[in-house]
């Protein structure tokens, strides 16, 4: 299955290092496997010629407006595609989709999604004639170089503080995440269980007034590439932005995965993110890379 995923690194112009979706090793490969439901059902192998040539695994979550969402994701070696393989792979995630759909009784809010970065045009051209249609995108960018970081530029306004986020403020920051999308469109609904569960804060920073947390950035190194740090997520309430907070929190964020080891840093945004969140991030130096797009198509 690494062996698929390097295959299409040419073809479908792969960005090795995306924190989206990079270039994973065996081990990734094998630790993401084992979290599917029931993997041997929800994924399968094409297999030619005794060579594996190509996979495809199905993940389910409930979004915030209670849409269940079925995302079928495939992988197909370039030599083998426009053979009819693509199809079947397709053919075979929607049929499983609708198995999975009448075993878990969500028919009434369920739809089947598929991911394509822009440049894996193959896999675009074939969703898009089986009747799937683009709903939104993901644009990840990256700062090469955490040694260049520039000088925040501005004070934070009278009375606000920052410092490290302790696990007696882990329910605030996650409050300060999840609220950050509330007006939101496919996005996936996530317990403040989850946030425990995944909680690496090292290099997490928050801003207060008083005990009041105006905002966070989430940060952490990579598991199997310490040397990329990702902002997983930056966070500042409604009525604390155009303060300058947001990029003190980035700033203070970034130069502590500089400290932990990290070199270079990756986040990623929606492309119709309303809070001109770009020109924050270009302004301390991140650059766009690749463009993630999801599909969706009706259950029926």
């Amino acid at each position: 299955m690494a062996a698929v995923r390097l295959g299409c690194v040419e073809r479908d112009r792969v960005d090795a290092r995306s924190v989206v979706e990079g270039l994973p090793t065996a081990t990734e490969i094998a630790e993401a496997s084992a979290k599917l439901d029931e993997p041997s059902k929800n994924q399968v192998l094409v297999v030619r010629d005794g060579s594996v040539v190509g996979y495809s695994a199905i993940r389910w979550w409930q979004e915030r407006d209670d849409t269940w969402l079925y995302l079928h994701r495939g992988y197909l070696l370039p030599e083998h595609r426009d053979q009819g393989i693509g199809s079947a792979m397709l053919g075979w995630a929607e049929e499983r989709i609708r198995q999975l759909v009448e075993d878990h009784g969500t028919a009434r809010t369920a739809v089947i999604g598929a991911n394509a970065m822009v440049s894996e045009q193959d896999a675009t051209a074939l969703l898009l004639a089986a009747g799937y249609r683009r709903v939104f995108s993901l644009v990840e960018l990256e700062l090469s170089d955490l040694r260049q970081l520039p000088e925040p530029g501005s004070e934070l306004p009278a009375g606000i503080r920052t410092g490290p986020i302790g696990t007696g403020h882990y329910r605030a920051a996650w409050r300060t995440v999840v609220d950050s999308y509330a007006h939101t469109g496919f996005t996936q609904k996530w317990s403040f269980q989850d946030f425990v569960d995944t909680a690496d804060p090292v290099c997490w920073r928050a801003a207060w007034n008083g005990q009041d947390m105006l905002g966070v950035a989430l940060c952490s190194l990579r598991n199997h590439d310490p040397t990329v740090g990702e902002v997983e997520e930056l966070s500042v309430r409604t009525d604390q932005r155009r303060l300058g907070i947001g990029r003190i929190l980035l700033l203070e964020g970034l130069r502590s995965l500089r400290e932990q080891g990290a070199t270079t840093a990756r986040l990623y945004t929606g492309t119709a993110n309303p809070h001109r969140s770009y020109d924050l991030y270009e302004s301390v130096g991140f650059r766009r890379q690749n463009e993630h797009v999801r599909y969706r198509k009706p259950l029926a």
